[in-house]
């Protein structure tokens, strides 16, 4: 009898503790926010990530009712910022807005980025998908991107490009360009895109694959032309613009993409929240019009929809890192998909 009361103490303790948890963490989920969020990107001001993490904080402010700052933490294309929300306490206060090379491509190209994005950061929210620019400056002696790679193989130094970065669509771009029409081509890397948009308007570098945002202001003031886009379609937002592929180059069909990701194991009551309220930010007209000016494509996802468009990302330039740049050699080092010469 003693023996029956203490077994049903014991599951009546069990089971107390349990509900305390529970209703714990769910005023905790509900309680949140009730401090300042940042919102960390990995690049210099002005660029794509910027652009969409400062269009999220004005809104996001107002949702959450609390203050959603940006704070840019430049360096190693985007990797910088993106360990510091990797290491940084689950908590829902520090998010990363993320983009494609410190999600998926740097990891493929260095041995160790002192994180594992799949392991260490989890999808909140995909803000927006968008092709790259193929932009050069305004009196530049080309047209199209078959006239640069003809200029590109009669130069004896052939043609600079900018970057944001090792790792950054616009780096990989410039280099499949170069690998698929064999030309001379040279990299400069900058911190983010309004550097590098800068030095291509006053002439220091001839090209750049620039995320739409930012070089779309240039091209319509006439300080840049774009030759083409990196996508497999064309921009709605400048459909006379012809893609990569339709210029001579079939097959070519790289995109940047921006989303929002928390440390791993923040709580998923929080994670949902914030969910709810980017989806809904994205579907406001005022918004939305400034995403597609930009060249955008704008899908709200659930988390899980995120997880599974990064897992196929993530293969994908697995796959290009694999058979186009390590089997033929371009890479001189590569172990696995870790590629130590780039």
């Amino acid at each position: 009898m003693r023996q029956q009361f203490k077994c049903q103490f014991a599951v009546i303790s069990l089971c107390l503790t349990m509900g305390w948890a529970i209703a714990s963490g769910t005023a905790w989920a509900q309680s949140y926010p009730n401090r300042p969020i940042q919102l960390i990107v990995g690049y210099a001001a002005g660029g794509t990530g910027d652009t969409v993490a400062r269009l999220l904080a004005e809104h996001l402010s107002i949702a959450l009712g609390q203050p959603v700052t940006v704070v840019n933490r430049a360096g190693a294309s985007g990797v910088f910022g993106a360990r510091s929300v990797a290491l940084a306490a689950p908590d829902g206060y520090t998010l990363l807005v993320g983009q494609t090379a410190e999600l998926v491509i740097n990891q493929h190209l260095v041995r160790d980025i002192g994180y594992r994005p799949e392991r260490d950061l989890q999808p909140v929210a995909l803000v927006e998908v968008v092709p790259l620019a193929l932009v050069v400056r305004a009196d530049a002696p080309y047209n199209t991107v078959g006239e640069m790679i003809k200029a590109a193989h009669a130069s004896k130094q052939g043609l600079s490009f900018a970057s944001a970065g090792a790792g950054t669509p616009g780096r990989f771009a410039a280099e499949l360009l170069r690998l698929r029409t064999d030309s001379r081509l040279r990299h400069v890397p900058y911190d983010g895109a309004a550097p590098a948009l800068n030095d291509l308007v006053e002439g220091r570098v001839d090209f750049y694959f620039s995320g739409f945002p930012p070089a779309v202001p240039y091209v319509r003031s006439g300080k840049l032309k774009m030759l083409a886009v990196s996508s497999a379609r064309r921009s709605s937002s400048l459909p006379d613009v012809p893609t990569i592929a339709e210029s001579g180059v079939k097959g070519f069909d790289i995109s940047l993409w921006v989303g929002v990701f928390a440390p791993r194991d923040t709580s998923g009551e929080v994670v949902s929240r914030l969910n709810k309220e980017i989806n809904a930010i994205l579907q406001k007209p005022e918004v939305a019009s400034r995403l597609y000016a930009g060249g955008a494509v704008v899908t709200p996802m659930s988390t899980a929809q995120v997880g599974a468009f990064i897992k196929s990302e993530t293969q994908k330039y697995a796959d290009l890192i694999r058979d186009e740049f390590c089997s033929t050699g371009y890479l001189k080092e590569c172990d696995g998909f870790a590629a130590l010469a780039w």
